[in-house]
């Protein structure tokens, strides 16, 4: 057993890497922005804890703290022009800022290596510090969800103007949305940096944006279970699919269409609403038959 956990802890430890990026893009989803910035914000994050512990010589801690807090800085920037867009106009303008991110990682050379990246990081990061990252920003994000700003996402999500009209402000909702994912995108895009002995700008490109959206679809957007559940099929997906190596692409696609189709609301929160929706009709014969119910 420890032979065959020591053997796939690299996958695991993707796993892991993948799932935190998965939260810091489902927490503006769940507050109805349509955002794909969290690619930005961990780009920041990991190049910004790589340069103060490398080349200003801070403790790892303080690397990785500042780089979630200079993810979170950044986000809440972003969020004072385009908390305004809806719709479409959010995703146009977020994804032309993760593209001038990569440009800028790419052309400040002197600060971040340019087109060859960040190297020679020593590796302070490891499975455990990984998995209570995770296990923090999962419990932080269960007390953000049954609190007022959680239920304010999910009034937004649902109906923007329904929100309004019960005194849920839109643009502080999803200000807070916004720096929720830059703060979680930091922290984890400081981690990587810490974990993977270096940073490319090609890291935080096309591809982070593909396999965030694609957990969040898969496994749902509503649930903390949902990035769990769509992170771990894309990153065993590549696996089971190895014979078909050439043929991968296609059959995530194929897959994420089949997803699509049959579960829109994606597998982990369809098969939560299905347990739900069982537990309710299995209460309701006991509710008729209790003392001042009616048959």
């Amino acid at each position: 057993m420890m032979e065959f956990l020591r053997a796939h802890q690299p996958v695991f430890d993707f796993f892991l890497l993948t799932l935190g990026f998965a939260y810091s893009q489902q927490v503006v989803l769940r507050a109805g922005v349509f955002s794909l910035a969290s690619a930005a914000f961990s780009c920041l994050g990991a190049y910004g804890c790589a340069y103060l512990v490398v080349k200003a010589g801070l403790p790892v801690a303080a690397g990785i703290g500042l780089g979630a807090l200079i993810g979170g800085l950044a986000s809440y920037l972003v969020s004072l022009p385009l908390a305004r867009l809806r719709g479409v106009y959010q995703a146009i303008a977020t994804l032309a800022l993760v593209e001038l991110m990569v440009a800028l990682a790419l052309y400040a050379e002197p600060i971040t290596g340019g087109a060859v990246g960040f190297n020679n990081i020593p590796k302070h990061v490891g499975t455990t510090e990984l998995l209570i990252a995770v296990l923090v920003v999962i419990y932080l994000l269960h007390a953000q969800s049954i609190s007022r700003i959680g239920r304010g996402f999910d009034a937004l999500r649902q109906d923007e103007y329904v929100a309004a009209s019960l005194g849920v402000s839109s643009r502080r909702e999803h200000t807070l949305a916004f720096i929720s994912s830059g703060l979680i995108g930091g922290l984890f895009g400081a981690l990587q940096s810490m974990y993977a002995y270096n940073v490319e700008p090609n890291q935080y490109g096309f591809g982070y944006m593909v396999t965030t959206l694609a957990a969040i679809v898969l496994g749902g957007r509503r649930s903390l279970l949902g990035p769990i559940l769509g992170s771990a099929i894309m990153i065993l997906l590549p696996e089971v699919a190895r014979p078909l190596a050439e043929y991968r692409q296609i059959v995530v696609g194929v897959i994420l269409m089949i997803v699509v189709v049959l579960t829109p609301q994606g597998l982990a929160d369809t098969f939560l609403a299905w347990l739900q929706h069982r537990r309710a009709r299995a209460l309701a014969p006991m509710a008729t038959q209790a003392p001042g119910g009616r048959a």
